[in-house]
Parts: C-alpha cells; structure tokens; sequence
C-alpha cells in the first residue's frame, strides 16, 4: 500500500503562483509514475502532468504546460506541483496520484493511488 497526503491549497489571485505537496509513504520503492489530477465542479477528472519516481521524467498536459511544473525529493518521499500564472480555470480539486508499474499515463484507471485533493481556487 501507498499512502498520500497532499497539502498547499488555498485561493489566490489570477496571475499568482501556489506549490502543492504530496507527501508518500508506505511502499515508495514500489512507485513507478507519480501524476497529478484534478476535478472542477461537475467535470471529469483532468489529467495535469507525471513524473516518473525514480528518473524525474515529466510529462504535462497542455492546458497547463509552461506554467506548472512537476518535481520531486525521493529522500524525503515528495512530490511538489508548483502552479504559475495562475487562471480561473485553474480551480479544481488537485490529487496525487501514484502507480506502481504502468508507467507514464494520462488515463487516470492506471493510477492505483490517490491522496484525498486538495482546493485550490483562483479568482479573477
């Protein structure tokens, strides 16, 4: 089992910037992808971007590419999702997401994992 917790949400301004963090823990060495998604009121879950666990590849969606970056710290078993230039559209329910061996996926049935979300809304 793996375990996430996310923190950092909040509301900010249109143009500002927020840093999530998720912190993992239970079977890390078992993670392969580590993915962020997220869920406006009434809409499917979105896919925002991955990272792989061990080599730090990224991979963004490109409503977000740019202006989000997804990093890591294996040490201490988190991972960071710093949101910039931020938009209205930007407000959702952000989660970490982490899979075990498919792999980078935008498809959000290939994550085993997922914390509880956490709010971030943007005002215009």
């Amino acid at each position: 089992q793996v375990q996430l917790v996310e923190s950092g949400g909040g509301l900010v301004q249109a143009g500002g910037s927020l840093r999530l963090s998720c912190a993992a823990s239970g079977r890390t060495f078992s993670v392969d992808t580590m993915a962020w998604f997220r869920q406006a009121p009434g809409k499917e879950h979105e896919f925002v971007g991955t990272i792989s666990w061990w080599h730090g590849n990224t991979y963004y969606a490109d409503s977000v590419k740019g202006r989000f970056t997804i990093s890591r710290d294996n040490a201490k078993n988190m991972v960071y999702l710093q949101m910039n230039s931020l938009k209205p559209e930007d407000t959702a329910v952000y989660y970490c997401t982490a899979n075990l061996n498919r792999g980078p996926s935008v498809v959000r049935s290939d994550y085993d994992y997922w914390g509880q979300g956490t709010q971030v809304t943007v005002s215009s």
